[in-house]
């Protein structure tokens, strides 16, 4: 016979329990949350969190993601990854030994810009017009 509880109830790591919380992983290890959680406790966090996260959350304005999924265009590879600062609105985001040619060619009258260091492995694009 063979235990499917461990499946039904997986173990999540704290960065996957930061994702799940809608959190960055320094508030979660600053609050207490340990290097292991059951996915049932983190679901229970989430029901009632405590006050450290109510408070959170009543503070978030949404304007900025604590996080974005990454997903590239040509393999469909994704990961969650916390956005930089500097990271524009990307209209194509590709792991980064892909080649150009595999984006569709940017219309006419739009530039193409590129972004190297985008998450673990990705590059991002963004296509904007050209107003000259």
């Amino acid at each position: 016979m063979v235990n499917n509880s461990a499946a039904a109830n997986p173990s999540l790591n704290r960065r996957q329990v930061a994702q799940a919380l809608n959190i960055p992983p320094e508030m979660a290890a600053r609050n207490g949350i340990p290097s292991r959680m059951l996915a049932s406790a983190v679901a229970e966090i989430d029901a009632n969190p405590p006050a450290w996260l109510a408070q959170s959350r009543a503070n978030s304005t949404g304007k900025r993601p604590v996080w974005v999924e990454l997903r590239c265009y040509v393999c469909d590879f994704h990961e969650l990854a916390r956005p930089k600062k500097w990271w524009p609105e990307f209209s194509y985001v590709m792991c980064d030994f892909h080649s150009d040619r595999d984006l569709p060619a940017p219309a006419a009258g739009v530039r193409r810009s590129q972004f190297d260091g985008v998450g673990s492995r990705f590059r991002g694009f963004t296509d904007t017009r050209d107003d000259a």
